[in-house]
């Protein structure tokens, strides 16, 4: 009953990873305004490994896994961009070094838009509305197995040498295990580019658990770098740690952003 309990989580776990929409500004999950112009593409190559451990009575369980996903982005107007997202998905779980989980492939696609519908004195406000779509297997657990949508409201503001970021969003989560299907998201972060093409960012949400037994919802805290070889390419390095049960204990996150 125990171990049917935590693959069950591990399930929930790994579908939240699948559900979650394209970031911009890696290692960051806090989107900004941002778009590329007309005619202007980007490519994010990221990837995420993650490490949790779980202790009940006599069962302890340890799972890793992680992503690697690949998100196209091009500017269909000044302000509207449309962007495309791929991962492909890991994960393993052991309980008392007998194996729960170990699966990997291709997980769920998304198809975004963001369009930046107001922008004055350094402020500026945009929507991001997406779909994602079941291209992951989903008897595997890496996928949800039908078209799920979502729907982001996205602040930023610069101040000289920094910038904050807001977002609020809501996920339809369609899916095949019995998660909750209505799940709101709210995050923020803040980057400081502290010498030129360098930067320090942080960030921090929360997100209502899929799990309607769970009692308390998966909540964040990332801290990382940017660092801008030129003007059309980033490397990032970052860190992810839970702020409370729900969350994966800790990932290390890192990525290349190309445009062109």
């Amino acid at each position: 009953m125990m171990w049917k309990w935590f693959t069950k989580r591990l399930i929930f776990v790994a579908l939240l990873l699948i559900a979650y929409p394209s970031w911009a500004a890696h290692p960051l999950i806090t989107d900004d305004t941002g778009t590329q112009g007309k005619g202007k593409f980007q490519l994010e190559l990221n990837g995420q490994y993650d490490w949790d451990k779980d202790d009940s009575e006599d069962v302890s369980v340890r799972s890793t896994g992680g992503q690697a996903a690949a998100t196209l982005s091009y500017g269909i107007a000044e302000n509207v961009d449309l962007v495309l997202s791929l991962p492909y998905l890991w994960g393993k779980a052991e309980a008392n070094e007998t194996t729960l989980y170990d699966e990997k492939g291709i997980g769920d696609a998304v198809l975004e838009t963001k369009w930046r519908l107001f922008e004055k004195d350094k402020f500026s406000v945009a929507l991001k509305p997406g779909i994602s779509i079941p291209t992951g297997n989903d008897e595997k657990g890496l996928g949800a197995g039908l078209l799920g949508g979502h729907l982001f409201l996205i602040a930023s503001q610069e101040l000289g040498s920094w910038a904050f970021h807001g977002n609020l969003g809501y996920i339809r989560n369609e899916n095949k295990v019995d998660e909750r299907k209505d799940i709101w998201h709210a995050s923020f972060a803040a980057t400081w580019e502290v010498i030129k093409n360098l930067k320090l960012v942080a960030d921090i949400g929360i997100e209502r658990n899929p799990d309607e037994d769970a009692k308390n919802d998966p909540a964040f805290i990332i801290g990382g770098i940017i660092y801008s070889i030129n003007e059309n390419f980033d490397v990032d390095l970052g860190v992810k740690c839970s702020l409370d049960s729900s969350e994966t204990d800790i990932s290390a996150l890192a990525g290349v952003t190309f445009r062109f």
